[in-house]
C-alpha cells in the first residue's frame, strides 16, 4: 500500500504594505514656506535692479541687462547671503559695467566702420549699425570688419584678402561710403 500523500502547506504572502501616509497639503520639498529663495528675491529687487539698468544703459538695453544679473544671481544662490540686497546690487555694479563696456565698444566700432573719427557723431544704435552692415556685400562686409573690429591695417587686412595694398585701400574708402549710406538712411 502506499504512503498517504502529504501536502505541504502553501506559506500564506505577507499582509500589503500600507500606503505611506500623503503629505500634507502646505508641505513642499523647498525652504521657505514651499518657495524657492530665487523667487521673493526676484520680486523685492527686480524693479531696484531695472530702474538702475535703465539709469545707466538706457531703454534699449536695460531689461537685457536686468535679467543677466538674475541668472548671475541663480547661478550662485548657494552663496545667498541672509541680507541680499548689497550681494545682489554689487552682482548688479559688474553686469551693468560689463554692459556699458560692450556698449561703448560697439559705439566704436560703428565709427571705425564708418571711418568717422571718434567723438565726432551722436552714438550710432547697434541695429542699425548690424543692418547696415548686412546691406553691404560680403566682400564690402568683411574688409571694413577686418579693419574696423578686428583692428588691422589697410596692408594688414589686403594681406588676408589676397590683393595689394592700393586694391584695399580703394575697396575700404568705398566699402565705407556704401556703409556711411546704408547707416544714414537707416537713422
Amino acid at each position: 500500500a502506499a504512503a498517504p500523500h502529504t501536502r505541504m502547506p502553501v506559506p500564506t504572502p505577507p499582509p500589503p504594505t500600507p500606503p505611506s501616509p500623503a503629505p500634507p497639503a502646505d508641505w513642499s520639498p523647498l525652504p521657505s514656506g514651499g518657495e524657492a529663495p530665487f523667487n521673493p528675491l526676484w520680486r523685492e529687487y527686480w524693479p531696484y535692479v531695472l530702474k538702475r539698468a535703465y539709469s545707466i544703459l538706457g531703454r534699449d538695453d536695460a531689461e537685457n541687462a536686468a535679467a543677466e544679473v538674475f541668472l548671475v544671481a541663480w547661478r550662485r544662490l548657494d552663496e545667498l547671503p541672509d541680507e541680499p540686497g548689497p550681494w545682489l546690487f554689487g552682482i548688479a555694479r559688474r553686469v551693468l559695467a560689463n554692459q556699458r563696456r560692450a556698449a561703448g565698444r560697439r559705439h566704436a566700432l560703428a565709427e571705425r566702420v564708418a571711418g568717422v573719427p571718434e567723438g565726432e557723431q551722436e552714438p550710432t544704435t547697434r541695429p542699425a549699425v548690424l543692418e547696415a552692415l548686412a546691406g553691404l556685400s560680403e566682400t564690402d562686409r568683411e574688409l571694413l570688419l577686418l579693419v574696423a573690429w578686428d583692428g588691422l591695417s589697410v596692408g594688414e587686412a589686403a594681406i588676408a584678402l589676397g590683393c595689394t595694398r592700393t586694391a584695399a585701400k580703394v575697396r575700404l574708402h568705398r566699402a565705407r561710403r556704401r556703409f556711411r549710406g546704408r547707416l544714414e538712411r537707416l537713422e
